[in-house]
């Protein structure tokens, strides 16, 4: 399949998310989205705000293409989600989109370099001169031949984000990044997410409980019972 973010195309809306709805089936089958939508452009940063339960994760992983939603619609660069199979939502999360969670996801059995390497390599992205940027950005470049379990937890989420942006993406999707990290520690850990994505000319939307993470990025949503108030 053709690279679906990689087309040069000049697209500054890069995330739209059209009156999207999503309720997860069983006996107490309740919706979870109730007609979301939202738009986040190149370079811009948006906090995801709202209670537990609110729909946060659920709209950030339907953005990521890592669930199906049942009406309404999601645009990546123009790339309708609807549209795509499983073959396509795979080749826009190579191309074009990375993750980052509270959980760092790292394999243990890789280094901090192999690590860091994976995501694109498997993409076929990989770009030793961007890594050696990165690893050296986010304060790595002593850590390459560690494994996770050598690692701090705030050492290890710089290694996630490295990963993540070793695909250049177009859109980043952060689920409670700093969540397992102490202040000092998540802050920077935003503080270098901001710094790539603003370089990068990406899009950042992250979901935060925290009222004081959520006020240093540009904009703010805030889910209520799955819908944007």
């Amino acid at each position: 399949m053709a690279p679906i973010c990689r087309t040069g195309r000049d697209v500054s809306l890069l995330l739209d998310i059209s009156h999207v709805t999503k309720t997860f089936p069983g006996p107490n089958a309740r919706p979870v989205l109730r007609g979301v939508s939202l738009t986040l452009g190149a370079g811009q940063t948006l906090a995801l705000t709202g209670e537990s339960g609110s729909g946060k994760s659920t709209l950030l992983h339907l953005a990521g293409a890592l669930d199906s939603f049942d009406s309404g619609e999601i645009r990546i660069e123009g790339t309708a989600l609807s549209t795509l199979g499983d073959t396509g939502r795979a080749a826009l999360r190579r191309d074009c989109v990375a993750l980052v969670f509270q959980q760092f996801n790292l394999i243990p059995s890789l280094n901090v370099a192999q690590n860091l390497a994976f995501h694109a390599r498997l993409g076929g992205v990989g770009d030793p001169d961007w890594l050696a940027v990165l690893t050296d950005r986010l304060g790595l470049a002593e850590l390459t031949a560690r494994y996770p379990e050598q690692l701090s937890g705030g050492q290890q989420q710089r290694v996630a984000i490295g990963r993540a942006m070793a695909l250049r993406p177009r859109l980043l999707l952060a689920d409670e990044p700093t969540g397992n990290l102490d202040q000092a520690s998540g802050d920077r850990v935003l503080d270098l997410m901001q710094e790539l994505v603003a370089e990068t000319g990406a899009a950042l939307m992250l979901v935060t409980h925290s009222d004081r993470i959520a006020a240093r990025l540009g904009r703010r949503a805030h889910l209520r019972a799955g819908l944007i108030t």
